[in-house]
């Protein structure tokens, strides 16, 4: 059985997919929608469900919003699609979460979240005080939550804390969001953790 990866080597193993040539001056990054943050693929945010999706196994177009809410297997299997499936779907990002969990990365996930909370946000009190706890929880090298970013990002954090913004953390959740796609996004299509639900959705309507 594969020996199971601590903290620690999994922060070695993601920071070996952070660290790479920094962006050329006067290059702008591309204007995806913020939850298309790679640019690698084509953003489905704003369009209509992917042609062929049949829901066969579903007794309602949708699910009314329960605290028991749980996804199709419609949904279950558009995640192996992409992750941008995964992350705008909120019962996706937690069964990402649990799967993170495991790995001990569950910190990127819930900066990327942080972030996304910061960037709704217009007061300027709010604004401040949400930079500060997220430089406290996964920024700060004392905190047991940091994430792994690289000198670049870090220095300009920095320099943004003097005057807080919604949008400072902007390219350090970037960052995160592509560590996220390329070093653990492939991994949780292939865990238990997806498998298993999968498996049981799949049974679930073979009984219907």
């Amino acid at each position: 059985m594969p020996r199971s990866l601590s903290g620690v080597d999994m922060r070695k193993r993601q920071q070996s997919h952070i660290e790479g040539p920094p962006q050329a001056p006067g290059h702008p990054r591309p204007n995806n929608c913020c939850m298309c943050w790679c640019g690698c693929c084509k953003c489905l945010w704003n369009e209509d469900r992917l042609e062929g999706s049949e829901r066969t196994c579903t007794k309602m177009d949708s699910i009314e919003a329960t605290e028991e809410q749980q996804p199709t297997l419609d949904e279950v299997v558009a995640w192996a699609r992409s992750f941008e499936m995964v992350m705008r779907s909120s019962e996706g990002r937690e069964i990402f979460r649990e799967f993170l969990r495991s790995e001990y990365s569950e910190e990127n996930l819930l900066f990327w979240l942080a972030c996304e909370e910061l960037k709704k946000e217009t007061d300027q009190t709010a604004i401040d005080e949400k930079a500060r706890i997220i430089y406290e929880d996964y920024v700060s090298i004392l905190s047991p939550k940091e994430v792994s970013l690289d000198s670049r990002v870090r220095e300009g954090i920095n320099l943004s804390l003097a005057e807080p913004n919604n949008v400072m953390y902007e390219e350090a959740q970037l960052q995160i969001y592509t560590l996220m796609h390329r070093d653990s996004y492939p991994r949780f299509l292939n865990s238990s953790v997806y498998r298993d639900l999968l498996d049981s959705k799949r049974s679930s309507c073979l009984d219907t």
